[in-house]
């Protein structure tokens, strides 16, 4: 992997690969860069797309400093090391795709830095949710985002690649589709990242920065039209998440103003693996402007 200069203090490991229109892959939780290893391949291959695919502050390669989590790595910080690894690399305007926190940090870039962004292509969390994070089902799935507050994580799981690998393994097989399972390989490489001393806390202080679903779900109001997101979105919809049902998309209007909807058909949370040809079209027709 290469490496990025520092912002704030973070530096950001990353794999480049392909050549031509500047593509932005950001992973989710509990993943990294992998995360998109088949889609960024199939870009690659394509021969019309430079793909960048970093490791998020706080996991993989890339740096993992302890500092306050609401300072360094909430969805903001997030970005602002996004956006730096865009300048340094001299991206013009890419499309940038996310899913999980990936998604969140994209929406962040495309609403503070609009004039960067060619498109965005992005799978849930979108906003919208509001008070249905605290439905009987959904407080039944996001139950994670509080115990990831918890010091206790620290005793149980931080330090430990066996008890990683267990939790890894639970939230990998829940949160997937009904025809995926997990490789084992990729749960086996997962587990030693997470699991070097440090690395877990690490990676869940985006949840402990208050940037989690259920806190955002809370802070969030329909902006005025004005200040919608204007970049061009396309949206794909698990048919499986169990995080986010597809009746939680009908609010997308009221937050975005050139997005569109597509369901992803048998595919659950973790849709660029789940669904690489989908995820990879949807981002080929952005960078060709055939998107919403």
């Amino acid at each position: 992997m290469h490496r990025s200069g520092p912002v704030d203090g973070f530096s950001l490991a990353y794999d480049r690969s392909g050549s031509g229109a500047p593509v932005v892959l950001l992973h989710g939780w509990p993943g990294d860069h992998g995360d998109w290893r088949d889609v960024a391949a199939i870009l690659a291959d394509s021969g019309g797309a430079d793909v960048v695919v970093p490791d998020l502050r706080g996991f993989g390669e890339s740096d993992k400093h302890r500092a306050e989590p609401s300072q360094a790595y909430s969805a903001q910080a997030q970005a602002d090391s996004v956006l730096g690894l865009i300048a340094e690399l001299g991206l013009r305007r890419p499309v940038i795709a996310g899913y999980d926190i990936g998604s969140r940090i994209a929406q962040r870039i495309a609403r503070t830095a609009p004039d960067s962004v060619r498109a965005l292509v992005v799978a849930p969390p979108l906003p919208g949710v509001g008070r249905r994070v605290f439905s009987e089902q959904a407080v039944m799935e996001f139950w994670y985002q509080a115990f990831h507050r918890l010091e206790l994580i620290e005793e149980l799981i931080d330090g430990d690649p066996a008890a990683v690998r267990s939790y890894l393994t639970y939230i990998w097989g829940h949160w997937s589709g009904p025809d995926y399972t997990p490789v084992d390989s990729e749960l086996d490489r997962l587990a030693v990242a997470y699991g070097a001393p440090g690395a877990f806390v690490a990676s869940i202080a985006w949840y402990r920065a208050g940037s989690g679903t259920v806190a955002s779900s809370l802070a969030e109001k329909a902006p005025a039209p004005e200040d919608r997101i204007a970049v061009p979105t396309t949206i794909l919809w698990p048919e499986h998440d169990p995080l986010f049902p597809t009746e939680w998309s009908d609010r997308i209007d009221e937050f975005f103003s050139a997005a569109t909807v597509h369901p992803l058909a048998g595919a659950g949370h973790f849709s660029p693996l789940e669904a690489a040809e989908p995820f990879a079209a949807a981002i080929a027709g952005a960078l060709a402007g055939t998107g919403s």
